[in-house]
């Protein structure tokens, strides 16, 4: 049975006036971490279909815009987030991977979810096999590794590791940053689809994977 986080009470909006947030703004400039969210599919591409109709287009963007909030809200902007897109829309994958070279990205995380048999559950987590960028792909590791921890760690999913394999995605950008992809849960597993129409855990996942990218 998956679980929510315990400390919700901790997420609420901080009461920071508009200059004091404007200081901390210019003090960091420069010296934060780009990291790149890229809500997979979009637009007319839905991505898996779960059950209840549950869409992997729509649980991903909620996840990726949640992880912005929280990275304002929890963490004083500590990271300077971008998203691949920011509405239902579909975006190229070739484009995807040219935004984390124009923004010169320190991390790219590809958020999707997984489908198969309804017995089929819990968290994976993708890197390149390129042999080339020896670097990056060890930070890629080291990154999917963290989310794993996070996510299966505190929120109960299943952990099934971390894979490689040569998905467009991972290829287009392991060239410039650490690039992970991780599967979020199967949304044709009943407990795991269900798990994503609650708000609350939209913000557990969205928080188990931007402290997955701090560790």
């Amino acid at each position: 049975m998956l679980i929510t986080l315990k400390f919700w009470k901790c997420l609420g909006l901080k009461n920071v006036s508009f200059w004091i947030s404007l200081l901390q703004f210019c003090f960091v400039f420069g010296q934060q971490k780009v990291i790149i969210i890229d809500p997979g599919h979009g637009g007319t591409d839905s991505g898996a279909i779960g059950r209840n109709d549950i869409l992997e287009k729509d649980v991903v963007l909620n996840v990726a815009k949640e992880i912005t909030i929280l990275n304002k809200t929890l963490f004083d902007d500590r990271f300077a987030i971008y998203l691949t897109r920011y509405a239902d829309t579909l975006v190229s994958l070739k484009d995807r991977g040219r935004l984390a070279g124009s923004l010169k990205a320190d991390v790219f995380v590809s958020l999707h979810c997984n489908a198969s048999s309804r017995t089929s559950q819990g968290i994976e987590v993708y890197v390149h096999t390129s042999r080339k960028k020896v670097k990056h792909i060890k930070v890629s590791i080291a990154i999917g590794l963290s989310i794993l921890k996070e996510s299966t760690g505190k929120l109960g999913f299943k952990e099934r590791g971390v894979k490689f394999a040569n998905f467009q995605i991972l290829r287009e950008t392991v060239v410039y940053c650490p690039t992970v992809l991780v599967e979020m849960g199967f949304i044709t597993n009943a407990d795991e689809a269900d798990y994503y129409l609650n708000p609350k855990n939209i913000r557990a996942m969205a928080l188990a994977i931007l402290m997955g990218i701090k560790s």
